[in-house]
């Protein structure tokens, strides 16, 4: 029945004097999203698991679109015994290039703040200390964000490198990293500052290395630093 029909139909029963209609209960509708919900990282992990046998699982992954046109995987690097991981969006065009995670401008100064904090504070450590990761392991085409079921086939061995390393604390670096690990729609200046919790194990979010390479962005580099204090402090205090 059309609405104008329906329309019809109640003028009618008010013209009759009739005040109430009733209608018998129907089973729920569920209405999907129209917008994908952002991907949480699965909760099942292998016994025994290493790093070595995540990489070996991996392999030269065709698992979905970003293979087509990545030049190698960006598995990680660092301490695999780390204390503290961070973990960032995806590999860019140096990334792919060596196969190491945040060696571009981003990581450059994502190097800087991690040694130039930790020395500031009285914190002996260096970024070989900690363990850095991305959230998909392929260069996405002109740095664009993951798509959601992109992260969610690379978020399995994301899940996996963290139940490995088991560390201390987790640092999100901007939002996609935020998404998936907290699973969360919540954007980076709403989560950064607080703790939040993957498992049992607290996680802090800041921005992104290269969101604070734009120029315009000095009051985030403050607020990145902080939280970077603040993640050292707790991890190494």
């Amino acid at each position: 029945m059309n609405p104008g029909e329906l329309r019809q139909y109640l003028e009618f029963y008010k013209d009759l004097g009739v005040k109430d209609l009733y209608v018998r209960e129907k089973a729920p509708v569920i209405v999907k999203p129209t917008v994908s919900l952002p991907p949480v990282l699965p909760g099942l992990a292998p016994e025994n698991d290493t790093l070595a046998k995540i990489r070996e699982d991996i392999g030269d992954c065709k698992r979905c679109r970003l293979c087509e046109a990545r030049n190698k995987i960006v598995f990680g690097s660092g301490n695999e015994e780390a204390r503290l991981v961070f973990v960032g969006e995806g590999p860019g065009a140096d990334e792919d290039a060596q196969g190491l995670p945040f060696i571009g401008r981003a990581g450059q100064l994502l190097t800087q703040m991690i040694d130039g904090t930790a020395k500031k504070e009285g914190i002996i450590i260096t970024r070989n200390d900690v363990y850095i990761c991305n959230v998909v392991k392929c260069r996405p085409p002109e740095n664009r964000v993951p798509q959601p079921d992109e992260m969610e086939i690379c978020g399995q061995f994301l899940f996996r490198q963290l139940s490995t390393i088991r560390p201390k604390a987790i640092c999100a670096l901007g939002s996609t990293a935020a998404k998936a690990v907290l699973g969360t729609k919540e954007g980076v200046t709403k989560l950064r500052g607080n703790w939040h919790k993957w498992r049992d194990i607290p996680v802090m979010v800041t921005y992104h290395p290269s969101y604070l390479l734009r120029p315009y962005n000095q009051n985030a580099k403050k607020e990145a630093w902080e939280d970077l204090k603040a993640v050292l402090h707790y991890v190494y205090d």
